[in-house]
């Protein structure tokens, strides 16, 4: 009786269906927060430090969530952060000196010409990268290297070492901010529209599980999946919510309003920043572009077996040029959002962080040798690299540390995925 007893929450937690790694992923995160909210002396864990996060977790994210169907068809690209910049420091040049010149300053539409041309042009790069891996048949390490080498000096090059600022007034609204947010009231909308979107999948999931003939998950367990789920969400508009404006700044907003500020200050929360609604956005449509479509299904076919793909019929010169177009896009997105932040495009923007977008692709369960990743794992995944970097900076931790500590993270993760293959190879013969 007993026995049957403590096998009730486990059957339990079996029924939810949730993958161990993406368990394991939540955990280690929840113990670096707290690990590194002790070490700080409370600092860690507080609305100020987790919004600064979730905004400095973006820019990341969005390039890891390309990340992963590049290593899942089986290549790599080292070229993205040096692609960042090169792109961000284009993006730059455009806004501050080529539109003014065209259209004159505080042009309308400048933010929009310029994220175009960005996209575009990293768009054209990655399908360059992408034709000489598949067509021309050079192995993707070593074209990205070099990717990584032209794309650095290219930068240098456009400005010749320049910094290149102030950015456009609305293209920084994608960097966060105080103006870069949507508020308390919107993000409050945006919480319960994603509690929504959890319920429907949950729905969703039940009946196409039943249409065709699977047994569907104990209805418990999908109002317990979801109401975690909601929990989380809300907690995190919550928090966001909980981070006011700097008191300078509420000063000159009440003053250009003419608003009287009362003896205690007017509280004015920041709510969620607009590129995490850009980064939650990317991760919903990459989530569907690999799940869901045609491409998706034949970059996790191409990287399970090339041979057998082409044998299918699948044009994988083709797909793998999309797989890196892609990629591109997603860098000169991530390059947007990184020198609107700065209000600058500078030459060292994305330095080494081809390593933690690997880095976190890897922690998130996608698997070097092809065939295996998520994207909501290998967000995860950017969101623990980057927990990592803000709790050494809070803890005063020097830059060359920091590098040692994601290297050692690189490896271990490497050899974590080697060791979980092997478990899964052998409990599958």
């Amino acid at each position: 009786m007993k026995q049957s007893r403590l096998r009730l929450p486990a059957l339990f937690f079996r029924s939810l269906g949730l993958d161990t790694r993406t368990l394991g992923l939540i955990a280690t995160l929840l113990l670096i927060w707290v690990v590194f909210h002790l070490l700080s002396g409370g600092l860690f864990l507080t609305p100020r430090n987790l919004w600064n996060l979730s905004v400095q977790s973006s820019a990341i994210a969005i390039m890891t969530a390309g990340m992963v169907l590049v290593i899942v068809s089986r290549n790599i690209d080292l070229s993205i952060g040096s692609m960042l910049g090169f792109v961000g420091m284009i993006m730059g040049v455009i806004q501050t000196d080529l539109l003014p010149k065209l259209f004159g300053f505080e042009y309308p539409a400048t933010w929009a010409l310029t994220l175009a041309a960005g996209l575009t042009f990293g768009v054209l790069l990655g399908a360059l990268q992408g034709f000489i891996v598949a067509y021309i048949e050079i192995p993707s390490f070593i074209v990205t290297l070099g990717g990584l080498l032209v794309w650095r000096g290219a930068a240098w090059w456009v400005t010749s070492g320049q910094t290149v600022a102030p950015l456009d007034d609305t293209f920084k609204l994608m960097g966060g901010g105080p103006e870069g947010s949507i508020g308390a009231m919107w993000s409050w909308f945006v919480g319960l529209g994603a509690c929504a979107a959890v319920a429907l999948s949950l729905a969703n999931g039940r009946t196409k599980r039943k249409k065709f003939g699977f047994l569907p998950r104990p209805i418990a367990a999908d109002i317990f999946l979801g109401a975690v789920a909601c929990a989380v969400i809300l907690g995190a508009v919550a928090v966001a919510n909980a981070y006011p404006w700097p008191p300078g700044i509420v000063a000159r907003y009440a003053q250009a309003r003419h608003i009287a500020l009362p003896e205690g200050g007017l509280f004015i929360a920041h709510g969620i920043a607009i590129p995490v609604l850009i980064a939650m956005a990317v991760g919903v449509v990459m989530t569907f572009l690999a799940k869901r479509t045609r491409f998706g299904r034949y970059v996790y076919a191409i990287g399970g077996n090339p041979e057998a793909a082409e044998l299918a019929g699948i044009n994988t010169r083709w797909v793998i040029v999309k797989v890196f177009m892609l990629m591109g896009f997603l860098a000169a997105l991530s390059g947007a959002v990184m020198i609107a932040r700065l209000n600058a495009a500078t030459n060292a923007e994305g330095t080494l962080a081809e390593l933690l977008v690997i880095a976190a692709a890897v922690i998130g369960g996608t698997s070097l040798a092809g065939g295996v990743g998520t994207v909501a794992g290998a967000m995860l995944g950017a969101v623990i690299m980057q927990s990592l970097q803000s709790g050494m900076v809070l803890l005063g931790v020097d830059t060359p540390l920091q590098n040692i500590a994601v290297g050692v993270v690189l490896v271990l993760a490497a050899w974590l995925d080697a060791l979980y293959r092997r478990r899964t190879t052998s409990q599958g013969v």
